[in-house]
């Protein structure tokens, strides 16, 4: 086959083609003869509406332009609103994140050492680096005890900068008139002598007005301290257990926003930007129709002597408008208002009206041409159309008959046949083959061929999915055989010595898939001594409940040296940082009694905090000192404590599978939830507390999918 023109020569759709060409021209002679009365008539009427047309024409042209530029301007300009917000959105976002930080690093800054702090160094300008920043009240900056806390969010609030499309600094300044300034204009923090400039953070408007609001706040236009860009602040107070810490804040440099607006000038129309004051911030220069302002007593628009633009203004700032007409100085404007709802702004976009009419104009004058010479050339057409119409219909006519009879025979004959063995493949499963009676060098042989293939690859694919079923079954044999191991690996025999009365103990794991990587563990490592211990490796599947297995086995083999709590930490992550390709880590809690005095020395490295229950009282959040998880890093101090267990007392570990279970709507259990879960029945026994607290967490998370391993360990201390 051959293509010709777009057409198929010899192929199916040629002969449909060439079919229905047979039928339009018998239509076609009935036709010209009405064709011919008609075009005399309509060249009357042509001429003579022409001139109606031309003013129904410039109506119609004028309203259109009217309705194109009112739908256009009014998404143009709510798009850029949208854009503009949103970047004024991300650092309120980014604001509130740092705020959230900083609470959480003063709120456990003990359990945090001091962090390193330096002043600006110009030798670093251009590098978004951490700087220490203080005022005149201040005679020792590194004596600031806010500074060695924050300079541990360093690094993130790095990162949060050169990750940012918009924020290009971020600082806190703290109630001891020291700052930490995130940005990378080191050198603009020096006098023209050397000298490091003073930063009175407490005296600028955005510490005073977050600190006023308690809450997060966006300045107006104001000009940064060592840049001197024009910029707005967002910021927000860090308030711990009711103390002032101090204020975060990001500035946002409006200088991609000004020179957008400023080049905005086209074709008669603008953009320009007004503030929560009414007043015009932004603007092109010399476009004709506001001013820029910038101080806090120049003219609100919203108070203007002109109703109609004072009531635009109005209500452009709490909502979007349509296209507005509005007259200034006697000359009109098409304007639309989209507000900036984050920092209470509004875009406004103006197109000066008589701009819009141009258009028609040309318009007009063109269609008034065009018809002219189409009039002229449409009656010299028109005879020799006459003569040549009546000629080839003749000859088309007869030409297409024939070929009708031709081409029907040979298109239905290959269909029928296919057709039947299309049938009786699907009655009887027997494969489409290829006939002879197929090769028609059009669309029909190609079909053929397609049902040909396709009936070879439906073979093919049954083979392969056969094949796929029983690596399947294999896969899921060897899951099944890998969840067994794992379960014979942790100790399942409660209680797990009868004959010790001085203690009792019982303990749980449910893995989130066929295996897990949290895990538990006890043993006697002399007849004075019980090591008790819950762990959460990261991840989950075979990967975690393989280092499971190798962390289990370290942690036993090292505390059965008599080593402390400690002391089996740092072994244990000796041996898993060597090598350790993976980077996996593995999170513990530890504890050793001694059995005959009740003096338990534990050691927590990253895991949740233990609950305990005293005497009569309640089952409460012990907070321990943590350490970096086992496995982490290399040469990490583990910390130990001590707690005197007496009789009665109760302990219960766990990992966080257990407090951040989650419900189909994607809400925790949450510490609160397992605590009232402990102190429905503090009197019971282990066995009876684990279950309970499972059957909590079972209620709340209901039918939604087992988010991580649910592991639980209690223990209650007898005494002799």
């Amino acid at each position: 086959m051959k293509k010709l023109l777009g057409i198929t020569i010899g192929g199916l759709k040629q002969k449909l083609i060439s079919l229905v060409v047979v039928v339009f021209l018998i239509m076609l002679v009935c036709i010209s003869i009405i064709s011919v009365y008609k075009t005399r008539y309509l060249s009357n009427v042509v001429s003579s509406t022409n001139e109606v047309q031309q003013v129904a024409l410039g109506e119609v042209s004028a309203g259109t332009i009217q309705e194109v530029l009112a739908s256009t301007v009014t998404k143009t300009n709510s798009l850029q609103a949208y854009i503009a917000d949103d970047m004024f959105e991300e650092i309120e976002t980014d604001v509130t994140t740092l705020q959230a930080l900083a609470v959480g690093y003063f709120s456990h800054k003990g359990a945090y050492d001091e962090a390193p702090f330096f002043p600006p160094n110009p030798a670093q300008n251009g590098t978004i680096t951490a700087q220490a920043l203080w005022d005149e009240t201040v005679e020792h900056y590194d004596d600031s005890d806010y500074l060695a806390v924050a300079a541990h969010m360093s690094d993130i609030m790095i990162a949060m900068c050169e990750s940012s499309g918009y924020m290009d600094n971020c600082y806190i300044g703290f109630e001891d008139g020291t700052s930490l300034c995130i940005d990378a204009m080191s050198a603009n923090k020096f006098d023209q002598d050397g000298n490091i400039i003073y930063f009175p953070a407490r005296e600028r408007p955005w510490y005073t007005d977050a600190v006023a609001a308690g809450d997060v706040v966006i300045s107006g236009v104001i000009y940064d301290t060592f840049s001197g860009r024009s910029c707005v602040t967002c910021s927000a107070p860090i308030i711990v257990d009711g103390e002032l810490i101090g204020v975060v804040g990001i500035d946002l440099f409006l200088d991609q926003l000004e020179d957008y607006v400023s080049q905005s000038t086209r074709n008669g129309g603008f953009i320009c930007i007004i503030n929560d004051e009414g007043q015009v911030i932004f603007a092109p220069e010399g476009n004709g129709v506001f001013d820029i302002e910038y101080q806090d007593d120049d003219v609100d628009l919203r108070s203007s002597s002109n109703s109609e633009l004072a009531e635009f203004v109005t209500q452009a700032l709490v909502m979007s408008t349509d296209l507005e007409t509005i007259t200034i100085d006697g000359k009109e404007y098409f304007m639309a208002g989209s507000p900036i709802p984050t920092v209470g702004w509004t875009a406004v976009s103006v197109v000066e009206k008589d701009v819009t009419q141009t258009p028609t104009v040309l318009m007009l004058q063109e269609y008034d041409r065009i018809n002219t010479e189409a009039r002229e050339n449409y009656k010299a057409a028109q005879t020799k159309l006459m003569t040549l119409s009546a000629i080839l219909v003749g000859l088309i006519m007869i030409a297409g008959v024939i070929a009708a009879l031709i081409m029907a025979d040979r298109i239905v004959k290959p269909i029928e046949s296919m057709t039947k063995d299309i049938v009786e493949g699907a009655n009887t499963g027997k494969l489409f083959e290829m006939k002879p009676i197929y090769n028609t060098n059009d669309e029909i042989e190609i079909l053929a061929e397609s049902f040909d293939d396709l009936s070879k690859k439906t073979k093919q694919y049954i083979t392969e999915i056969t094949q796929i079923t029983k690596e399947s079954e294999r896969i899921s044999t060897e899951l099944a055989l890998a969840t067994q191991i794992q379960a014979s690996m942790l100790p399942h025999d409660f209680p797990p010595f009868p004959d010790r009365k001085e203690f009792d103990l019982f303990a749980l794991m449910d893995p989130a898939r066929e295996v897990g990587g949290d895990f538990y563990d006890y043993y006697l490592i002399d007849d004075d001594h019980l090591a008790i211990l819950v762990a959460d490796v990261s991840g989950k599947g075979i990967p975690a409940a393989l280092f499971m297995m190798i962390s289990k086995t370290i942690l036993q083999s090292c505390a059965m040296l008599g080593k402390s709590p400690a002391e089996v930490l740092e072994k244990t992550n000796q041996a898993l940082t060597t090598n350790n390709l993976v980077e996996m880590f593995v999170t513990v809690w530890i504890g050793i009694l001694e059995i005959s005095t009740g003096k338990l020395s534990a050691a927590n490295a990253g895991h949740e905090y233990p609950v305990i229950k005293q005497g009569d009282g309640k089952f409460e959040i012990f907070k321990d000192k943590h350490s970096l998880a086992v496995g982490a890093m290399e040469e990490t101090v583990y910390h130990e404590y001590g707690i005197e267990l007496k009789k009665g007392d109760k302990l219960f570990i766990y990992t966080d599978g257990v407090p951040e279970a989650t419900d189909g709507e994607e809400h925790m259990f949450g510490t609160d939830r397992m605590l009232e879960a402990l102190n429905s029945d503090p009197d019971a026994d282990p066995e009876t507390l684990l279950n309970n607290v499972k059957k909590a967490v079972s209620d709340f998370v209901k039918d939604a999918e087992q988010f991580d391993d649910l592991t639980m360990l209690g223990f209650e201390y007898h005494g002799k």
